[in-house]
């Protein structure tokens, strides 16, 4: 017998947000059940990525702190302005 993939959980709505949800769901001609898969998807995706972005910057602070190098501000404005305006060139050097 096939193991279940998909497992039922109960989520309490207030009739407002029910209401809202059927309203969208009939003006898509999709489900309501369909219409709350989604939503819980795409805020997992998102808050998946905004996850994975605070994670990177901790990681880029904590290597900053480790060893010092670093960009100024006008060194990065420097490189994006030569590639906003079609040069392909290297970022420039970290240092400290």
């Amino acid at each position: 017998m096939k193991a279940a993939t998909n497992q039922p959980m109960a989520v309490k709505l207030d009739f407002g947000m029910r209401d809202r949800i059927q309203q969208l769901a009939k003006s898509q001609q999709r489900t309501p059940h369909w219409m709350m898969r989604e939503a819980i998807k795409q805020y997992v995706e998102r808050e998946e990525k905004r996850q994975a972005f605070r994670q990177e910057a901790i990681h880029a602070w904590n290597e900053y702190k480790a060893t010092g190098l670093h960009l100024t501000l006008e060194e990065v404005e420097t490189w994006l302005a030569q590639l906003e305006a079609g040069k392909d060139v290297e970022p420039p050097a970290c240092h400290n």
